[in-house]
């Protein structure tokens, strides 16, 4: 089975390639148009030079049977483009782009062309938080915060917040009634946002806030007298009486912790199963954040 991974970026390399590099059955193809990081990579994976691409063409010469897609955010459309059209099942790290136009188009390319295409919401993968979708969830909190990063608000909620909107939509027990978005921008950069989805018998908070004492990750789900909390998708917590912690084991890989060796796996056996993944679902999460953006922009005007 070929596969590519195009982008070869901090994510790639801690936490896609270390899974890919492993898997039996796997000819692993490389594409940056950064010679240097090319050669550092496929050295550091013992991959051959005719697995190591610098443009897109050369890569998809091979026959890809899939691949991953972990470039910038704006050259995403182009890429997953190709891709498509070229009939290749497509996995590709959040968002699918910046704007709703081009991920709308993306997700009709992939269903007119009977293409699997799928987006990288890992946390639905993680144990922690897969654990949180059995629980009682009348309340649900999520905070993701971050130290000294205030940015544009379009840039943080696709590329960062996403992963609060994908969440809460993951978890939410039933149709949301009411949508809220509070925010803070000064100098056209977002500070921090808040997220309130509402419906029968639940309320889901989503909080980002990029001036905050420390980088951390925080889910809450109650009901029914009880609370589990998962902190940086690492330790749960159970709270119905005295505390009960589970910790991360010693030995469990940080990939396997975020649900992102998960999310690789469940979408290789799709491709050598011929199953075509929609992303229409996903498509649901880009339309809720281009919904806090436009709330954003429109308090800023």
């Amino acid at each position: 089975m070929k596969v590519g991974c195009i982008g070869l970026g901090d994510i790639a390399q801690k936490a896609y390639l270390p899974v890919l590099g492993t898997q039996p059955g796997i000819e692993l193809h490389l594409q940056t148009r950064t010679p240097a990081t090319l050669h550092r990579v496929g050295d550091t994976l013992h991959l051959p030079a005719g697995q190591r691409h610098t443009d897109l063409d050369a890569l998809l010469a091979q026959g890809l049977d899939a691949a991953f897609v972990h470039a910038p955010t704006a050259v995403h459309p182009e890429i997953v483009t190709r891709l498509l059209q070229a009939g290749v099942p497509t996995y590709v790290d959040k968002p699918l782009a910046y704007e709703l136009a081009d991920s709308e188009r993306l997700v009709e390319l992939a269903e007119q062309r009977g293409t699997g295409l799928a987006v990288g919401f890992n946390r639905r993968f993680a144990p922690g938080y897969a654990q949180c979708a059995d629980h009682p969830r009348e309340l649900i909190l999520m905070q993701k915060n971050r130290v000294g990063l205030p940015e544009e608000p379009r840039a943080m909620i696709l590329d960062d917040f996403i992963h609060v909107v994908d969440t809460l939509r993951f978890l939410v027990p039933g149709p949301v009634d009411d949508v809220t978005v509070r925010a803070r921008t000064e100098g056209g950069l977002l500070h921090h946002v808040v997220l309130q989805l509402v419906g029968d018998g639940f309320t889901a908070l989503g909080v980002m806030n990029r001036l905050s004492g420390s980088n951390e990750e925080i889910l809450e789900v109650s009901g029914q007298d009880t609370k589990r909390q998962v902190l940086n998708l690492a330790e749960v917590v159970d709270h119905k009486g005295q505390p009960t912690v589970r910790r991360r084991g010693d030995w469990v890989p940080v990939a396997r912790q975020r649900g992102i060796e998960q999310a690789v796996l469940a979408f290789l056996d799709a491709v050598r199963a011929g199953k075509v993944l929609s992303a229409r679902d996903a498509l649901a999460t880009h339309e809720l954040c281009e919904r806090v953006v436009r709330a954003i922009q429109e308090r800023a005007a």
